[in-house]
């Protein structure tokens, strides 16, 4: 902004004020702007302008004519000042004169941009009114976004700040609220990660006691058991020839104390059965299957892999648990009258997959936050980089797939 140039409004009696003199004598006066006072946003206080020009005169004129409007003024007598000005502070907008010595507009615009922090800035030249259109061009690919002409008209000058110190501050509203929205989901992310861990723990836990209970029920309770019926054998073995009214009531006994026996294996396989720690998953997962067909009378076709594939024993016990989970759907749910199971183990990856001719399930139901039997699950064999996930078939059933990666 040199100060030769004269600015409008100028009344012609007053035409050798300064123009100092002239900002300072309009700064009264009532400009309408997008506000509807002539003033900024008193909000914009979090803002800042810098005004970039050679000439102290007009860096005064201008700091005048924006001194009520309420973002922060930073001045700079150079294009080299602007350039360390914009690596201090992120400004809303800035006025860049065209015309200075050294450093000019253009070549200030240019390097502007090209750092990262002040790449997106807005940038108005101030140009000369006998600035041709090829030279206006070259402003805007210097990265200018818009061009006041002088003499300046002080209304149009604040209504294009405040456009500019109106989008900073949406933009840094913005900002802010993706940073707080950032912290919540690190914060969700966080919970869901010990949420789950608390979970995991819970299952070890919770394997760890049905281990205990199952040793203790199958040892001490057996034990008893057993000891009950060798006692009453030895008993009976006393009685005198003559024992016919006794009989039924000692075989009512033995019935009782081997139901009793048979009950207690039976909790004791439920719990934690042997097989899985003694032969490992292929010999539990064939038992299994075998004792689910005894018990529902649904025809159970399995295929293993062989027996003597290595899998770690907790992953041994989440796929256990998985399938034990996915027969007590069927026998509970599914109305079947068969089930196929194909488990196996290719390029380090064990593969279950249990499919049924029942009524099927609905889509809805599998992702719902009541199935708590699929949410189990897929928690199950989730710290595994595992999954579980229903197959579309054609016909009616439940065909769902469990991967688990063995490394």
């Amino acid at each position: 902004m040199k100060a030769d140039m004269p600015l409008r409004d100028i009344p012609p009696h007053r035409e050798g004020w300064t123009h100092a003199d002239w900002a300072v004598s309009n700064s009264g006066r009532s400009h309408r702007s997008r506000h509807g006072n002539g003033a900024l946003n008193q909000d914009a206080s979090s803002a800042s302008i810098l005004v970039v020009d050679d000439d102290p005169r007009s860096l005064t004129a201008v700091e005048a004519l924006l001194a009520d409007t309420g973002p922060k003024l930073v001045l700079a007598a150079s294009g080299e000042e602007a350039l360390r000005r914009v690596e201090e502070t992120d400004f809303a907008v800035i006025l860049l004169d065209v015309k200075m010595q050294g450093v000019d507009g253009f070549t200030a615009a240019k390097r502007i941009r090209a750092r990262d922090r002040s790449r997106y800035t807005p940038i108005i030249f101030v140009t000369a009114g006998y600035e041709d259109v090829s030279a206006m061009f070259k402003g805007y690919e210097a990265g200018a976004v818009d061009f006041i002409v002088k003499p300046v008209v002080p209304a149009v000058l604040k209504s294009k700040i405040a456009v500019f110190v109106e989008l900073y501050q949406m933009n840094d509203a913005l900002k802010r609220e993706i940073a707080e929205r950032k912290k919540v989901e690190a914060y969700l992310r966080t919970s869901k990660q010990n949420l789950r861990a608390l979970a995991a723990r819970q299952q070890s836990i919770r394997e760890d006691e049905s281990i205990r209970i199952a040793r203790e029920i199958h040892d001490e309770l057996g034990q008893s058991l057993t000891a009950l019926k060798m006692t009453l054998t030895w008993i009976v073995s006393r009685l005198p020839p003559d024992r016919s009214a006794f009989n039924g009531k000692i075989d009512l006994m033995f019935k009782l104390i081997d139901g009793t026996i048979q009950t207690v294996r039976k909790i004791s396989a439920g719990l934690r059965p042997e097989v899985l720690d003694q032969l490992g998953l292929v010999a539990a997962c064939s038992w299994l299957a075998r004792d689910f067909q005894v018990r529902t009378g649904i025809r159970c076709g399995i295929v293993l892999p062989d027996a003597s594939v290595n899998i770690d024993k907790e992953r041994a016990i989440a796929v256990f648990r998985v399938f034990q989970e996915l027969l007590t759907n069927v026998a509970r749910h599914a109305n079947a009258d068969k089930v196929d199971v194909l488990m196996e183990v290719r390029d380090q990856l064990l593969t279950l997959e249990v499919k049924d001719n029942g009524k099927g399930i609905a889509g809805g139901k599998i992702d719902s936050a009541s199935s708590l039997g699929f949410l189990g699950m897929r928690e199950r064999v989730l710290p595994f980089g595992g999954t579980v996930e229903v197959v579309e078939t054609s016909d009616k059933g439940t065909w769902v797939r469990v991967s688990i990666p063995l490394k």
